[in-house]
């Protein structure tokens, strides 16, 4: 096994086995049956460009071989930085047939990240855009090369330019090695397939190393769970990088059961919708800011939606007046909300769910053998229906992340349960309701505050369009509450309206923000979030030079 990786307890790994969870095999050896089987299938579209479950098969063989030609082997880790193009595919089927790690990147990212995985890991690949975003990667990478030992190899998409090999020429130029040196390659299925990253909660985010063993099982089980079937079309315009459009069924999953994933560059509602209707999706991934995006439009109308049949949205709690603006403007399409983690543990709402569970919850979890704990802040699991933080150990979700043994004393418990820093109750369906972070509560002189509860409410108001509601500092009781909102167009709203409208619900006093910020967009995250951590910072700024936001403190009571 990789140095660095933390294994599975022996006991429960043999019960994983015996309950037929863990097949003991590669992801290559999973897939080499998946492309004979559906071999003149479909498996991607590109732009114009269609490649069947064979030719998929092809292309990765004769990547691969060139890889190991250049001089990479088995368990070498491979920084994939790549936008949502077919040879993203292509290249991680290759890299699984010759046992390599790739880390799953974001175009979005730097110089900080990068370097820092390329450290952490021991990469001896990166693999870039020619050019993306007026970005240099090339310039990046180098910079990286010279100063670590490790990363002897890098790889861009497109011609291929001095001190960089072409993937695209890897990919389509015959290999010189034979194909039976793939059959050589001996792979560990309980080493780590890839590498995906934590949010970064505590800085650059933390390697996640996913086996072969637990990353099938959950594409595998995922799918199910998400009605996927020969017939279904999965429209991926999340990062591919993402585990939620890799694995979550994701392309992973569509592939496992012959059906096929279309490859969207672009997030904006018309390329969507027109993507949609012309290759007609049955599976939309999407985030809640995307999916409000997407309602918010006037594009809608304009297109035949018809075969939509899910839309799976993950990332962060979709509020129920999305969900029920969705049954509104695509009332064919069922909304699936998941609460994910790239650690592990899946929740699914189930398509059979009554309503009102739908409408409430994240779901449940997708294994029998998922393990779940809510514990309060001395470890105690809370009564039920009673919130606590979510701690979780299964089947497909990680002991350890990769290489950093202090952090992980902090983060997992005794026992192996991960401390995932979200809290939940459970719903009486059995079900699980997200009530916010640990660390997204705010402390006004003792009194915790859930930033979710308020945001839910103030996202009622007709004028509402999003919201996000932060710690501001404060010396007198440590921390305020600011509430950052986005106005729906033609609309205002001012900081006396708010007030009312909360008060008008009926919740504590001291629940009430004292300061409104219009915002005209909300900073996000390298994932796709908003940010709550750069809203702090421009607040705080604010604060510092004594910009006044037209609010004064509440009074309280």
């Amino acid at each position: 096994m990789l140095e660095g990786v933390v294994p599975f307890p022996r006991e429960l790994a043999q019960r994983y086995r015996d309950r037929g969870y863990w097949a003991d095999k590669s992801l290559a050896d999973e897939f080499r049956v998946v492309f004979k089987r559906y071999a003149d299938r479909i498996a991607l579209i590109g732009g114009d460009r269609a490649i069947t479950y064979s030719e998929l098969d092809q292309l990765s063989d004769n990547l691969a071989l060139n890889l190991l030609d250049l001089g990479v082997k088995t368990l070498d880790r491979v920084v994939v930085q790549l936008p949502n193009v077919v040879e993203f595919v292509i290249l991680y089927f290759g890299l699984q047939k010759i046992g390599c790690i790739p880390i799953a990147a974001l175009p979005s990212q730097r110089y900080a990240e990068i370097s820092q995985f390329v450290k952490l890991s021991g990469a001896t690949v990166c693999v870039i855009p020619g050019q993306y975003q007026d970005f240099d990667y090339a310039q990046m990478v180098n910079r990286i090369r010279a100063e670590t030992t490790t990363l002897t190899h890098a790889i861009m998409l497109g011609p291929a330019r001095p001190e960089f090999a072409s993937l695209t020429e890897l990919i389509s130029r015959p290999a010189r090695l034979s194909l039976s040196r793939l059959s050589e390659v001996s792979i560990d299925p309980e080493d780590p397939a890839v590498f995906q990253l934590s949010g970064g909660t505590t800085g650059i985010p933390k390697l996640i190393p996913r086996t072969h063993n637990d990353y099938a099982y959950n594409s595998k089980t995922a799918a199910s769970v998400c009605a996927v079937k020969e017939d279904s079309v999965a429209l991926v315009v999340l990062p591919i990088a993402h585990n939620l459009p890799l694995a979550c069924p994701g392309i992973q999953g569509f592939l496992f059961n012959g059906a096929k994933a279309v490859i969207g560059p672009s997030t904006k509602p018309e390329d969507i919708s027109e993507l949609i209707q012309r290759h007609g999706v049955t599976h939309l991934k999407v985030v809640p800011s995307l999916l409000i995006r997407l309602l918010d439009s006037n594009v809608l109308t304009h297109y035949d939606l018809a075969s939509l049949k899910i839309i799976q949205s993950g990332g962060q709690s979709l509020l129920p007046q999305t969900r029920l603006l969705v049954k509104q403007r695509i009332p064919h399409a069922f909304v699936q909300e998941n609460f994910g983690m790239s650690e592990g543990l899946l929740m699914f709402v189930r398509l059979d769910d009554p309503p009102d569970v739908c409408l409430e919850t994240v779901g449940r979890p997708i294994c029998p053998d998922d393990e779940v704990r809510l514990l309060d802040d001395d470890g105690n699991e809370v009564l039920n229906g009673e919130v606590g933080e979510l701690c979780c150990r299964g089947p497909y979700t990680l002991r350890g992340y990769f290489g950093v043994p202090d952090y992980n004393s902090r983060v997992f418990t005794r026992d192996g349960f991960y401390r995932s820093g979200d809290l939940m109750r459970q719903h009486p369906s059995g079900n699980y309701i997200v009530e916010g972070r640990k660390k997204d509560l705010i402390n006004r002189g003792g009194e915790k505050i859930s930033a979710e509860e308020i945001e839910n409410l103030i996202l009622s108001h007709p004028s509402v369009k999003n919201v996000a509601c932060i710690p501001v500092p404060d010396h007198a009781l440590g921390e305020r509450m600011c509430a950052c909102v986005l106005v729906r167009d033609g609309t205002k709203l001012s900081f006396d309206e708010l007030k009312k409208f909360l008060i008008s619900k009926e919740i504590a006093k001291y629940k009430l923000p004292e300061r409104l910020e219009i915002l005209p967009e909300f900073p996000l995250s390298t994932f796709g979030k908003v940010s709550k951590k750069k809203l702090v910072e421009m607040m705080s700024k604010k604060t510092e030079v004594g910009e006044n936001p037209g609010a004064s403190p509440a009074s309280r009571s």
